[in-house]
């Protein structure tokens, strides 16, 4: 069974999370500049066996696009071009950085470590995909 990434697009950095081979667990792995998005996708999907992309999509409390929603659209549309072999599917990611300062914060994670963003980054892209694979569990139920 191949992995699945998840990315939780900003105009800044992007984080990163990628389930096990058995697509059981979710795991924080990594936040880039987003405009190096395309190449560290290159060079991990060179290493890795990725079954699908998982891309968090912004609204807001009325499911109408965000600020950010246009930005993200359009990196997926260049993701697309790039890998037009990979499906990918956009999941809903309101909520998921306050959701990582609290996890942070709950596991106990120092105050320097909980101001560095790209931490919340990570944490909030392993959040859309521990939804995601959630959402997916529920739907086959």
């Amino acid at each position: 069974m191949a992995r699945i990434l998840a990315l939780d697009v900003g105009s800044k950095r992007t984080g990163i999370s990628v389930t096990d081979p058995l697509q059981m667990i979710a795991s924080a792995l990594e936040t880039v500049s987003t405009h190096e998005l395309i190449k560290f996708l290159k060079n991990y999907l060179a290493q890795q066996e990725v079954e699908k992309l998982v891309i968090g999509l912004p609204v807001d409390l009325k499911n109408a696009p965000s600020s950010n929603h246009a930005f993200v659209v359009k990196t997926i549309q260049s993701v697309k071009k790039t890998f037009p072999h990979l499906p990918i599917e956009t999941h809903d990611e309101r909520f998921t950085s306050s959701m990582a300062k609290q996890t942070m914060l709950a596991s106990g994670i120092n105050k320097k470590a909980r101001g560095e963003k790209e931490n919340v980054d990570k944490i909030s892209a392993t959040l859309i995909l521990q939804s995601y694979m959630e959402q997916q569990a529920f739907q086959k139920a």
